[in-house]
């Protein structure tokens, strides 16, 4: 049987906000500006900036676009260690019992009650790729990866929808941990 290879990207640190928090932090009918396209389809990088404030301190994060219906703030270990967070590793969007934060933007601030997570390894499949893998939503697998600082990242969500495209995202601590760089790729091995 052949290896299932999949595209490895590394996220950064970032916010998701809803229409209500971005008119209080930018100004009623601010609308996002588009700075790069990510992998998934309608997801957009944007050039502006929230500040979020933890116990221990602040950081300065990305919004990513567009607006979603709950406020999330996504951050590495090494993020929320230096921030005074201890969040829970989490699928987006599964937020209940997380921490909340302060969010500052130009024109105001929000405190969010929850929302601050560490993104659970994930990939995202389209049906047909994951017809093909012989996966399905919700499956957890591992991840091989080789190289001087091979690895096997485990407990790897595969999340599928028409509306994903196929990539694995991990944050910049497991890129790190890795050797990762560029666009690298990993092993998909099932725990079935």
């Amino acid at each position: 049987m052949a290896e299932i290879k999949v595209t490895i990207e590394g996220s950064g640190k970032h916010c998701h906000v809803t229409r209500e928090t971005l008119d209080t932090l930018y100004g009623e009918g601010f609308e996002l500006e588009v700075k790069k396209y990510l992998s998934q389809p309608g997801q957009f990088a944007t050039p502006h900036k929230v500040t979020v404030t933890g116990p221990k301190g602040s950081t300065e994060v990305s919004i990513i676009g567009p607006c979603r219906k709950a406020d999330q703030v996504e951050l590495s270990f090494t993020d929320a260690t230096k921030l005074g967070f201890n969040p829970p590793v989490r699928e987006s969007g599964v937020l209940a019992g997380s921490p909340g934060a302060k969010l500052t933007g130009p024109a105001g601030e929000v405190d969010i009650a929850e929302g601050v997570i560490i993104a659970k390894r994930h990939i995202h499949l389209t049906p047909e790729d994951a017809a093909q893998f012989g996966l399905s939503d919700h499956q957890v697998v591992s991840v091989r990866i080789d190289g001087d600082r091979a690895l096997t990242f485990g407990e790897v969500v595969a999340r599928v929808s028409p509306e994903y495209a196929t990539y694995m995202h991990i944050d910049y601590d497991e890129m790190n941990a890795a050797g990762l760089s560029g666009t690298p790729q990993g092993v998909v091995i099932s725990n079935n």
